[in-house]
């Protein structure tokens, strides 16, 4: 490794940096929280499956004698052992960047699932049923659902910043990798077939199809949820007014201005038009403001999943007016103009 990228490495991060480093920490612990309290307090005792490391902790705790002492720490410990192995097996065959974003998940889930069933157990001991088998809860599907609503929850608040649960969303990326399946589906037969291995265990029909269930609710949740805050709305304006657009849009909606080059479909006119990405709130007053400007503007308005960048990445971000460009071309005039002014 050359100097300069030593010092690069080894500069100081900024106050920025450290306050999202911590918040992005902090959303992680918080994610596996949610997640693994919806297992161990909704699903885990109603004796309902699911997918995921968890659904083969459940299956062990299933095939365990019934007075057997550590019954109930089944599900934690397997998915600590599982999730391990295959973080292992995602090191070896995905790199160490798969790892930095994955340990945290792979260790902070299955602590969470240990304490909170050591917590449900001080609290049968009070109230002589589970939180989620007590009185509010009376109804499976009352605690299927919001099990899984938690839990879909939980996983969105992690995958939110980047970051991975671990256990089995780590076969899936390998799949990928080396045989170009798309994850999605991979991760729907992993958790289809840890579903249907539950049939080996004494469990009533039952609670495997409020598996299906929890499993569908949940991957709706994370569908849903994960991308909230990303989404914005993209702005193409075409106006032969394009200079004052652009600067209302940097000086007004305080946004960033791309100017693309085209060519009217009909004429065959050379044009601008005017891309810019800004949050919900602001189309309104842009939509006025191009009104304004020019009330024949046409325009075209998308949402877009996500934006990564300045101005997004981060709030608040200013953009300064750029230097007035003197030197900048002309839209080309059509040959037949240049003739007419000789």
């Amino acid at each position: 490794m050359k100097k300069h990228d030593i010092k690069k490495y080894l500069k100081k991060p900024t106050k920025r940096q450290i306050m999202r480093f911590s918040l992005n920490a902090l959303i992680i612990v918080l994610g596996n929280a949610i997640a693994a309290g919806a297992s161990a307090f909704f699903i885990i005792p109603n004796n309902f499956v699911m997918g995921g490391t968890t659904g083969l902790g459940i299956l062990v705790r299933n095939l365990l004698p019934a007075g057997f002492e550590w019954r109930e720490w089944a599900v934690s410990l397997t998915v600590y052992v599982a999730n391990i192995l295959l973080f292992l097996i995602g090191v070896l065959m995905l790199g160490k960047t798969f790892a930095a974003g994955t340990l945290a998940g792979t260790l902070l889930y299955p602590t969470f699932i240990g304490l909170f069933t050591g917590l449900n157990d001080l609290y049968v001991e009070a109230h002589g049923a589970p939180i989620g088998m007590g009185e509010e809860f009376g109804s499976p599907m009352l605690a299927a659902t919001i099990g899984a609503l938690l839990f879909g929850l939980g996983i969105s608040i992690v995958v939110r910043v980047g970051a991975s649960t671990g256990g089995t969303d780590i076969p899936p990326l390998i799949f990928q990798r080396y045989f170009g399946w798309p994850v999605s589906v991979s991760l729907w037969i992993i958790d289809g077939f840890i579903i249907l291995l539950q049939f080996i265990a004494p469990i009533d029909i039952d609670a495997v199809l409020y598996g299906v269930i929890i499993t569908l609710i949940a991957s709706i949740v994370i569908d849903k949820v994960s991308p909230i805050g990303m989404r914005r709305t993209q702005v193409k304006i075409v106006s032969e007014k394009y200079r004052e657009i652009r600067d209302m849009i940097l000086s007004k909606i305080s946004r960033g201005v791309t100017v693309l080059y085209g060519q009217t479909g009909y004429l065959k006119r050379d044009c601008h038009m005017v891309l810019t990405i800004i949050s919900h709130r602001q189309l309104v007053l842009l939509k006025a403001e191009v009104q304004k400007i020019d009330p024949h503007a046409f325009m075209t308005i998308s949402v877009v999943s996500e934006v990564r960048g300045k101005g997004f990445a981060s709030d608040g971000v200013d953009f300064l007016m750029p230097p007035e460009i003197t030197d900048e071309p002309d839209v080309v005039p059509d040959p037949a103009e240049e003739e007419n002014h000789g």
